[in-house]
């Protein structure tokens, strides 16, 4: 759901898709092709969110601030299942993995990899194309042109996805049983570690 607060209404590109089990809130700017999954609490209530072209915030994610803060999520930003941006800015095409928590005036530069369970502290600078991880995060190498490449895979699904949720979505009854036709969902992306062992194995 969408809510404006203070007089904010929050502004959302028409190609974007937010579900509505989530909550966008006042000061929030949505731009296109952009993928807002379920359980999201976007709030824009104290300070401003900035969401840029095709970003994707997934599940259960929170957005926040502390008065007067603006958050920005850069175009392509990736904010993984469960993850926590409080008071920070997401760089261009960057990845935060499930459960990262990344805290207030911190900066992730472009065409960074955070880890899952990552916990970013308050004013932390990351510069672009690093991978962090842990609690506190260090940054423990350079993201690769190849997983730079994965990651921007994985992003471009997220980016189809507000059309495929609009043209295929819909509430409907549960089936009972299972039809014996029921389809095989394909293998289009796989994670890291697999994309790596399929890279070795055909070298």
């Amino acid at each position: 759901m969408v809510y404006a607060f203070e007089g904010f209404i929050p502004v959302v590109h028409e190609s974007a898709f937010v579900h509505p089990q989530a909550s966008v809130t006042g000061n929030v700017v949505i731009g296109r092709d952009v993928y807002v999954g379920p359980g999201a609490a976007i709030r824009g209530d104290w300070g401003g969110i900035v969401i840029e072209d095709g970003c994707n915030v997934q599940e259960n994610c929170t957005i926040h601030m502390f008065p007067g803060v603006v958050v920005t999520l850069e175009a392509g930003a990736h904010i993984g299942h469960g993850a926590i941006v409080h008071g920070a800015r997401i760089g261009a095409n960057s990845l935060v993995g499930m459960n990262a928590v990344i805290m207030d005036n911190a900066v992730i530069g472009s065409g960074c990899v955070v880890g899952a369970l990552c916990f970013v502290p308050t004013d932390m600078v990351v510069p672009d194309r690093k991978v962090v991880v842990g609690n506190p995060a260090k940054i423990v190498k350079d993201v690769s042109d190849e997983m730079l490449a994965w990651k921007s895979e994985g992003t471009a699904l997220y980016q189809q996805l507000p059309a495929a949720m609009r043209s295929a979505w819909h509430p409907v009854e549960p089936l009972r049983e299972i039809p014996a036709d029921r389809p095989v969902q394909s293998a289009i992306l796989k994670n890291w570690k697999d994309t790596q062992r399929s890279s070795t194995e055909t070298r």
